[in-house]
C-alpha cells in the first residue's frame, strides 16, 4: 500500500462522512437550496462544476489509458461531486487496478 493510496482513501472516507453528514442535516434538495442562496455560495458551487469538469476530461483520458470502465465514476460525480474522482483515484492507485502496456494502448 502506498502514500497515495492510503491518502486518497483516507480523503474519501472523511469527505463521504463528512457528506453524508450534511445531507442528513440539510437532506439533498437542501444541500442545493444552501449552495444556491446568495452570490458568494453560487460562486463556490460554479467554481466545484468547472474543477469538476476538468477532473472528469482528466478521468475520462486516464480510465481509457488503463482499461477502466470510466461510467460508474461520471455518474458518482454528477450525483455525489467529489467522491467520484476519489474513489477513481483509490482504485487507480490499487495494485489491483490493471495497467495496460504501451502495446496493448497503441493497438485501441
Amino acid at each position: 500500500m502506498n502514500a497515495k493510496l492510503i491518502g486518497a482513501g483516507a480523503t474519501l472516507v472523511a469527505f463521504s462522512a463528512f457528506s453524508a453528514y450534511v445531507v442528513y442535516q440539510y437532506g439533498y434538495i437542501g444541500l442545493f437550496e444552501q449552495a444556491l442562496t446568495n452570490a458568494a455560495t453560487l460562486q463556490v458551487l460554479l467554481d466545484l462544476i468547472i474543477a469538476l469538469s476538468f477532473v472528469l476530461a482528466w478521468m475520462w483520458n486516464d480510465a481509457r489509458e488503463r482499461g477502466i470502465s470510466i461510467v460508474p465514476y461520471v455518474l458518482l460525480t454528477l450525483t455525489l461531486g467529489s467522491i467520484g474522482p476519489l474513489l477513481y483515484l483509490v482504485r487507480r492507485y490499487s495494485k489491483d487496478s490493471p495497467m495496460l502496456t504501451d502495446a496493448q494502448v497503441a493497438r485501441s
